[in-house]
C-alpha cells in the first residue's frame, strides 16, 4: 500500500529524472519562399521534339528549341537542339546550334557544333564552327550583328548617287 517512491518529495530524483536544460522558444515556422533560380532570372523555355510551332518567337529570357520553328526567333540565348529545325531568321545575344536553321543568324556569339547544319548567312561578332557542322551561306562579321534588320541594305557610301 505504502512505498518508498520519492516521487513527491522535494529535491534531486533518480538518474532519469534530472532536470533538463531550458528548451529553446518556440520560433514562428518560416513561410518564406526560396525559388530554385534567384529572383528575375528564369528559366529557359523549351520547346520538346514533339511541337510545331508556325509564328515568331520574342522574348528576353533563354530558349531551348528541339521540334520545328516555322518563323523568326529573337531570344537571349537561343540554343537549336540536335532534333530541331527552324525556319526562318534567328536573332540572339549567344545562338548555339545543334540542329538544322535553313534562315539568317545573327549573334554576338554564335556556336556551330559538330552536328549542325545552316542554310543561310550568319552575321556575327564572335564564331565558333566545330569540326563535322554542315554549313551553306556566308559569314560576316560585324561589331553590333544586332543592330541590323532583316533585308536591309548598307547604308550608301558618301558621295555616291541613291
Amino acid at each position: 500500500m505504502f512505498s518508498k517512491s520519492r516521487i513527491n518529495e522535494p529535491g534531486p530524483k533518480g538518474e532519469g529524472d534530472k532536470p533538463k536544460a531550458p528548451e529553446a522558444p518556440m520560433t514562428k515556422p518560416t513561410t518564406d519562399y526560396t525559388p530554385a533560380a534567384p529572383r528575375g532570372k528564369v528559366g529557359a523555355s523549351i520547346l520538346s521534339a514533339d511541337l510545331t510551332v508556325v509564328g515568331n518567337l520574342k522574348t528576353s529570357g533563354d530558349i531551348q528549341v528541339e521540334g520545328t520553328v516555322e518563323g523568326d526567333i529573337r531570344a537571349h540565348l537561343l540554343t537549336v537542339g540536335e532534333s530541331a529545325t527552324i525556319r526562318g531568321e534567328i536573332v540572339a545575344d549567344d545562338i548555339v546550334v545543334n540542329g538544322r536553321v535553313i534562315g539568317r543568324v545573327r549573334g554576338l556569339k554564335v556556336r556551330l557544333t559538330s552536328t549542325a547544319r545552316v542554310e543561310g548567312d550568319i552575321i556575327h561578332k564572335t564564331i565558333a564552327i566545330e569540326s563535322g557542322a554542315h554549313f551553306e551561306g556566308s559569314v560576316q562579321r560585324q561589331e553590333d550583328p544586332l543592330a541590323t534588320s532583316r533585308g536591309a541594305l548598307p547604308p550608301p557610301v558618301a558621295g555616291e548617287g541613291v
